[in-house]
C-alpha cells in the first residue's frame, strides 16, 4: 500500500512539474514575442519617450528659429519671397501652439491623477 501512495505522489508531483515547466516555457515566449514587437516598433528603449519630448521641443525652436532668420532676411532685404515669411512664420506659430497645448493637456492630467481619491 506504500509503495501504491508514493508511486501516486510521485506521478502527481512530476505532472505538477510538468505543469509547471509548460507555464514557464508558454511565459517565456510570450515575453521574447513581446521584446520582439517592441523592439521592432523602437519602444523598447527606456530614454524613448525622453527622446521623443526633446526632440519634438528641439523641432519647435529650430522652427521658431529659422522662422525669425527668414523675417529677419526680409526685413533687411535679402529674401524677396513674402509669402514664404508668412508661411514659416505661421508654421513656427502652429509649432507652438501644438507644444503649448500638449503641455496643458500634460499638467491636467496630472492634477486629475493628482487629485484622484486613494
Amino acid at each position: 500500500m506504500n509503495k501504491i501512495n508514493s508511486t501516486g505522489l510521485n506521478l502527481i508531483s512530476r505532472a505538477n512539474e510538468n505543469k509547471i515547466n509548460e507555464e514557464l516555457v508558454s511565459k517565456k515566449e510570450i515575453l521574447s514575442e513581446q521584446n520582439s514587437v517592441l523592439k521592432n516598433n523602437n519602444l523598447l528603449n527606456e530614454n524613448n519617450f525622453l527622446q521623443n519630448v526633446s526632440d519634438a521641443i528641439n523641432n519647435v525652436a529650430k522652427t521658431q528659429n529659422e522662422a525669425a532668420k527668414i523675417t529677419k532676411n526680409y526685413e533687411l532685404g535679402n529674401e524677396q519671397d513674402l509669402t514664404k515669411v508668412i508661411v514659416n512664420q505661421q508654421i513656427s506659430k502652429l509649432a507652438f501652439q501644438i507644444t503649448l497645448n500638449v503641455r496643458n493637456k500634460v499638467l491636467s492630467a496630472y492634477k486629475d491623477i493628482m487629485n484622484m481619491p486613494v
